[in-house]
């Protein structure tokens, strides 16, 4: 269920090893191959594809990133995460990593996969023989699937989560109390590397996606309208928020998004029940303070996929059962995280003296100490969560 980068490589593990399996999208192709959303990849993620022949072109086209920049106190402060680990990060749109899964799954491993599906319904799924029904749009005609197992990697909004026993689940959420304003800019990146402004009027950040378009965010009240952010508005903030001691004003374009995502987060336990199992945004959500969602849905997608794959091809069902507890280490480490650069990012905006004095100390402590910068640059890269 769903054709995102959890689903798709699930499907693509499942091809390899040659077992059947069908993926079904209620959206269209086109709408996944150009939908915007994440773009930064942690090598140890990165390496998991190239191992399953899905990194071809994201090796080839992919920008490689080693630092980064904080800007607060009116100056600048680049942090070379590259040269304390060794290893850098991926930059590589989640649009076209989708393309490149749907290609190699339907196109090249033959995979089935059904898109535009409506009314979809999970069954039976404490049974060993569950199943799926939807609505195919272009006939209208209903049709139900019956499976050995059911993948659910249709998102926050799917219906596999809802498919769980509640009796059985436990949903924890975290609200972060403040928005961010999404925005894609028409406009190249102003800085080689990801910008992070902690400035008392609010947050804001730069993601370079490619050389003519780039991401940036700007803190905001949760629930806020994008058409309260008119072009001179978002431009006058980023300036400000962005804005260090020598450098040249941000380079303006025309915004081709404007979305307000409200920062929260949850996570599923367990990730399934029965023949049902749940991978990415379906099993836990974690706000995109750190960039971490895309690589905890391809985490859970590689232990997913391999454990299904050892289950029907040799009966091993090891995998299948302790596949939520491998999963939920890494997820749980990454919410912490998340957690702990929300308050760098916010502390010097929340209007409270002691939060933006602490908040500069954990900054500047970034720059002082060689433990806490080795420590940073571990969680940012995700390299010190070795399940």
């Amino acid at each position: 269920m769903g054709a995102g980068p959890a689903g798709l490589t699930v499907g693509n593990i499942l091809r390899a090893a040659a077992v059947d399996c069908l993926v079904l999208e209620t959206e269209t192709r086109e709408f996944i191959e150009q939908r915007p959303r994440a773009g930064v990849i942690e090598e140890w993620a990165v390496r998991g594809l190239e191992k399953r022949g899905l990194a071809r072109n994201l090796l080839d086209r992919a920008e490689l990133h080693s630092a980064c920049e904080f800007r607060f106190d009116g100056e600048r402060y680049r942090f070379p995460y590259g040269e304390l680990t060794g290893s850098h990060h991926f930059v590589y749109p989640q649009p076209l990593l989708v393309t490149d899964l749907v290609r190699e799954y339907a196109d090249v491993r033959g995979g089935q996969i059904r898109f535009g599906v409506r009314d979809v319904r999970v069954h039976d799924i404490d049974t060993d023989r569950p199943s799926v029904s939807y609505t195919c749009q272009e006939t209208g005609e209903q049709r139900t699937v019956h499976c050995d197992f059911v993948a659910g990697c249709d998102g926050a909004r799917g219906v596999t989560r809802a498919a769980l026993p509640p009796e059985r689940v436990r949903v924890a959420r975290h609200d972060y109390g403040i928005g961010w304003l999404a925005l894609l800019a028409e406009a190249p990146p102003s800085a080689d590397c990801v910008l992070f402004g902690c400035h008392a009027r609010g947050f804001a950040g730069q993601m370079p996606r490619s050389p003519e378009v780039t991401r940036y965010y700007l803190q905001c009240p949760p629930g806020d309208a994008p058409e309260n952010w008119p072009h001179e508005r978002v431009w006058a903030e980023l300036q400000e928020r962005l804005g260090a001691s020598g450098v040249p004003p941000l380079t303006e374009g025309r915004l081709i998004e404007k979305r307000v995502l409200d920062m929260h987060d949850y996570v599923v336990e367990p990730m399934g029940s029965g023949r049902l199992f749940l991978a990415g945004d379906a099993a836990h959500l974690v706000a995109p303070i750190a960039a971490k969602g895309m690589n905890l849905a391809l985490h859970d997608a590689f232990l997913l996929g391999d454990a299904l794959v050892a289950r029907l091809t040799s009966g091993d069902d090891s995998g299948l059962g302790g596949y939520a507890e491998a999963c939920l280490r890494r997820v749980w480490d990454y919410q912490e995280f998340s957690q702990w650069l929300s308050e760098v990012y916010h502390g010097t905006a929340a209007g409270d003296p002691f939060r933006a004095g602490t908040t500069l100390a954990r900054l500047r402590r970034l720059f002082t100490s060689p433990a806490a910068a080795a420590a940073f640059a571990e969680q940012y890269l995700g390299t010190a969560a070795r399940y």
